[in-house]
């Protein structure tokens, strides 16, 4: 067999020289620079950032423990469904509290303070944060109902909540806007893009969402950080609700936080690749076509189609 196509693996191991002396000395040299140029001197010896791994574990037991006859183990009973999302949750939230730690003591280092009392704020930002999930859960009852009712092709809930990639999107979202209220931006935005990687639906995890919504299909979907949507509002597959301009400060650097995406009031209807931009409001059941640009807030009950815009 030719050396260039020989498998890797335990049958035929092969000890290759790949000079990795010198690569990591290259990489610890790369690294320092870095942080040298970014004000950044270690002065710890664990690990700095909430790991990507563990949040995609904890939303995974957190949605487990919503919806333990759907998401939870397949061999769960009716008489042990309590214990399950009992022993769940406090796995779950014991595993959130070690991650919100890091992000305090991380942007504790970030503005120059100390983290002095991190471990008890994390504490009692879990405690609001699970005193919320049953609120969370009927929301997302909402959003599922909403998709069972809102596409012919769907033949339940349990389809809806087990495949649509709108509903995975959306539970992610929910827990993500949780903790970023809390003042855990890097964990929500973390949770937002690993719903992203996982459904193609870009939600920040600032924007703020009613109950009743429904992402049809969803790939290319993009919902920014002011954006605020209603309830019972539908988007459909490569809809942006973005910005048009950013804001500048006096120094040229862009000013962060400001509202600066759309306002969507209730019942609302967004089609496939419609975009929409800038702090403009689209007034309550209205209906907005399929590839229509828009700028600019239209009243409630607006038909909005290519061909209105045109002429």
């Amino acid at each position: 067999m030719n050396d260039l196509v020989r498998p890797f693996g335990p049958s035929q191991p092969v000890v290759h020289d790949w000079h990795l002396d010198s690569v990591v000395s290259a990489l610890h040299a790369a690294r320092a620079d870095w942080r040298q140029s970014q004000g950044r001197l270690r002065d710890f010896s664990t690990r700095e950032f909430p790991s990507r791994a563990a949040l995609r574990d904890i939303v995974a037991t957190l949605a487990a423990a919503l919806f333990p006859m759907r998401l939870g183990p397949p061999g769960l009973r009716d008489s042990s469904e309590d214990f399950f999302v009992g022993h769940s949750l406090a796995v779950a939230l014991d595993a959130l509290a070690a991650q919100v730690v890091l992000e305090l003591r991380y942007s504790a280092r970030l503005n120059g303070m100390t983290a002095e009392d991190s471990e008890a704020q994390a504490v009692a930002i879990i405690q609001q944060f699970a005193a919320a999930l049953p609120d969370q859960r009927r929301l997302l009852d909402a959003d599922i109902t909403a998709a069972w009712q809102g596409d012919p092709a769907a033949r339940s809930v349990d389809e809806v909540l087990l495949c649509y990639p709108g509903i995975n999107a959306i539970l992610h979202h929910r827990l993500a806007h949780l903790l970023y209220r809390a003042g855990l931006p890097l964990i929500a935005r973390i949770i937002a893009e690993i719903a992203h990687g996982e459904t193609g639906i870009d939600i920040h995890p600032g924007a703020q969402i009613g109950a009743g919504f429904f992402i049809d299909h969803g790939t290319g979907v993009v919902i920014g950080e002011t954006a605020v949507i209603g309830e019972r509002v539908r988007l459909y597959q490569a809809v942006t609700l973005g910005a048009k301009r950013f804001e500048q400060g006096e120094d040229g650097s862009l000013l962060k936080g400001q509202p600066r995406h759309p306002i969507v009031e209730d019942d609302v209807v967004i089609y496939a690749g419609a975009t929409v931009l800038g702090r403009i409001t689209i007034g309550r059941g209205s209906s907005i076509g399929g590839n229509v640009w828009l700028t600019r807030s239209v009243p409630p009950g607006s038909q909005i189609t290519q061909a209105s815009l045109q002429g």
